[in-house]
């Protein structure tokens, strides 16, 4: 199969499934692992492989560059102490637990703790699509969790194939400075990167270079924590963070937009590209294992699911009440989550594409020429395992949440109405003395004077809920303007159009044109959708 033909089924499969899924309310993830599945049935697609390399070098800094850039650092800090408890303890008394079963069922310790090494950690790209209709608290814990968690994930599967194939030993203080290493030296390497962008975005004003720069972050954060020996998921996470408190103060308008659209396209088409390889790749384990093997292998997915789950469980029920009893503080006891949240919080630990690439990173041969030690396996449980939390999980989700009766989270859209009203009252505030310092026309001041003024009624008739007459005809005055401002942006685009048909103007022209009259459309329509 050549790439421009798998380039081609790949994007029709994440077309195809994302439709599906919205038409019949699946989570497209569901939708588009069945789908990598059933094109395992094709003969050319069998010969498709996805390399670790590809997830880990390509995918994986570029996923979670974006995740961090988009999460709420605030979020983060208020509730540090439980995230960074999920993110390390969690992940090692997980990887513990399934080593322990699969030992159990028949495999050494090596290749166990291989195995509970790359299903421990939960996938930020798998959270971010599933789990998203959650409140932005449990949200933000799931993303900044999954976020971290690959980096702990990482060391302990790089010890357990070291002391595997016997390069590795271990010894408290050996660990302790691998996990150090992996931590403080990530951090580092994304903050100095970080630091890095922020200067050259100094230099580099023009949108696209500085896009370049943007698109160019991730990877030299996670190749300079690599060539450390550190964590370079922890590296293009900390540099995400950082970018998304200094970003804002840094670049233009134009550059931002640029970004955001150019980003949410190519995150949308990589998570759903990685959805339908894990499909694939899952049918193709099975194929690897016949009889007997076959069979103690899928028992081992249904008992290695089990205990992912029921982790994550006994973590959520017994850690936090732990803290409750150790800091009786004040402000602990505003973070508490009551018992139906924690166990929407469990049911949401997905596993994804970098649980499958940790597994196919195992060495085929080791270095004496034997293969290594039940490789096909792991791979084999990790595929099932990954099936199983995001196609099981996955639909029981939305079913949990309504048992779950969580409080309506509002807090996203009353933060938004305060900061459009306390911008715009003190715009108003300021325009005296800006059109003072401009020498504005005063017929011009005035009329920015009336449209702010306006906008201002429209944002607190809108933002006090109490639904009187007058701010019943605010809004729909609002409305009213709006739609006619956009069936008059209809008509120009179609007078434009028939000048380049009767080429009174040129291509070239029209683009220019369209452009502003799709970035007042946007505006206009993103303002409607807020109403």
């Amino acid at each position: 199969m050549i790439g421009l033909e798998l380039v081609v089924v790949l994007g029709l499969a994440v077309l195809l499934g994302n439709a599906v899924g919205d038409r019949y309310r699946i989570a497209p993830p569901v939708v588009l692992l069945v789908l990598g599945a059933l094109l395992g049935f094709v003969p050319a697609l069998r010969e498709v492989e996805l390399p670790p390399e590809a997830v880990l070098l390509i995918f994986l800094p570029v996923l979670l560059y974006w995740e961090s850039l988009t999460t709420s650092l605030r979020e983060i800090r208020r509730d540090l102490r439980g995230i960074i408890l999920m993110s390390t303890v969690l992940v090692i008394g997980t990887a513990g637990a399934v080593a322990t079963v699969a030992h159990q069922l028949g495999l050494a310790w090596g290749p166990a703790w291989v195995l509970g090494a790359a299903v421990a950690p939960t996938d930020a790209t798998a959270v971010g699509v599933l789990a998203k209709a959650l409140p932005r608290r449990n949200v933000t814990l799931l993303r900044a969790e999954s976020l971290i968690n690959d980096g702990t994930a990482l060391v302990v599967f790089g010890l357990a194939v070291g002391i595997t194939v016997g390069e590795e030993h271990f010894t408290v203080p050996h660990v302790t400075g691998l996990f150090a290493l992996s931590y403080v030296g990530g951090v580092a390497a994304g903050a100095l990167v970080a630091w890095l962008v922020i200067r050259a975005q100094r230099v580099f004003r023009n949108p696209l270079l500085g896009n370049v720069v943007m698109i160019l972050t991730p990877f030299t954060a996670y190749l300079l924590a690599e060539l450390i020996h550190a964590s370079g998921v922890l590296a293009a996470v900390s540099a995400g963070l950082i970018m998304s408190q200094a970003g804002p103060r840094m670049a233009g308008a134009e550059m931002r937009r640029q970004a955001e659209e150019a980003w949410s396209l190519a995150t949308f088409l990589l998570n759903g590209a990685l959805f339908v390889l894990v499909g694939l790749q899952a049918q193709a384990a099975v194929r690897e294992l016949h009889g007997d093997d076959l069979t103690k292998a899928l028992i081992a997915v249904a008992a290695v699911s089990a205990v992912v789950v029921a982790a994550r469980f006994a973590f959520n029920f017994t850690v936090p009440y732990l803290i409750r009893l150790l800091d009786r503080r004040p402000q602990q006891r505003l973070r508490r989550m009551n018992y139906r949240a924690r166990v929407v919080t469990s049911i949401a630990g997905f596993r994804g594409a970098v649980s499958l690439a940790v597994a196919l990173s195992v060495p085929t041969v080791l270095d004496s020429g034997t293969p290594f030690p039940d490789r096909d396996t792991i791979v084999l449980v990790t595929s099932g395992v990954i099936v199983t939390t995001l196609v099981l999980q996955g639909l029981l989700l939305p079913a949990v949440v309504r048992w779950a009766r969580l409080p309506k989270d509002t807090s996203v859209e009353d933060e938004r109405l305060l900061a459009e009203t306390t911008a715009t009252e003190e715009a108003l505030k300021a325009l005296p003395t800006l059109a003072a310092d401009l020498d504005t026309d005063p017929a011009v001041a005035e009329r920015m004077r009336q449209e702010y003024e306006t906008h201002l009624l429209v944002v607190r008739a809108g933002d006090s809920g109490t639904g009187s007459d007058d701010e019943a005809a605010v809004l729909r005055h609002d409305r009213h303007y709006t739609a006619l401002r956009l069936a008059l942006l209809a008509h120009k685009r179609a007078t434009v159009l028939r000048l380049r048909d009767e080429h009174d103007i040129d291509d070239t022209v029209l683009r220019q044109v369209q452009r502003r009259l799709d970035i007042e459309e946007v505006r206009l329509s993103g303002r409607r959708t807020a109403e």
